[in-house]
């Protein structure tokens, strides 16, 4: 393995993301650091696995390193699939967020569970040093929008995503079983094997 190998940059400003992505990881002894400060990657993709690939290239690229990159978001069907790669950016904040959405899906006439199905998708894209996208996984969680938010935890969405395998929203899980069967977690669940794979052909 290149010095660089053991080095993964998560390609992602947020702190929260970085520390988080780095537990998921921490059997594989990979040292994980942010992506360099003031470094803007523009997410123009349509999809979540187009916006993943450009991150993963441009931090790749502007570092040297191996990078892992993630896009996700919530997919409304009610909605035709909205907010979609626009989850981040559909209001100013988690409440006024979730706001809208209850809003829109009473627009729509979605007042049944039914009616009202969403899935939560992560995609991960992982580019090598020479910024060639070398694995992508895809991981999607199936659930139900609440009429009302329920449960203290989590961020985003999680207060109106009910998955009814568990009988809880994201934000009443504790955060093993959020970790267990959430997107992200079966997107790493997907990874891990493959990214061991990589890092071990790579040492050769």
């Amino acid at each position: 393995m290149h010095a660089a190998a053991k080095d993964l940059v998560i390609a992602s400003g947020n702190a929260g993301k970085v520390r988080e992505f780095g537990k998921l990881l921490a059997d594989l002894g990979l040292e994980t650091q942010p992506q360099p400060q003031g470094l803007e990657v523009e997410e123009t993709g349509n999809t979540f696995a187009e916006n993943a690939r450009l991150k993963a290239i441009a931090v790749a690229r502007a570092t040297s390193c191996w990078a892992l990159a993630d896009d996700s978001g919530l997919s409304v069907d009610a909605l035709g699939g909205a907010p979609g790669v626009h989850s981040a950016r559909y209001a100013d904040s988690d409440s006024a967020r979730i706001e809208r959405l209850l809003h829109e899906l009473a627009e729509a006439g979605a007042h049944t569970p039914a009616t009202r199905s969403a899935h939560f998708t992560a995609a991960l894209a992982l580019a090598n040093p020479a910024g060639e996208v070398v694995l992508e996984v895809e991981g999607i969680c199936p659930g139900q929008i609440l009429q009302a938010p329920r449960g203290e935890g989590g961020f985003g969405y999680d207060p109106v995503f009910f998955v009814p395998e568990a009988g809880l929203t994201f934000a009443e899980m504790p955060h093993s079983q959020k970790a267990e069967l959430g997107h992200r977690g079966r997107a790493f669940a997907a990874l891990k094997p493959q990214l061991r794979a990589a890092l071990t052909h790579d040492k050769q």
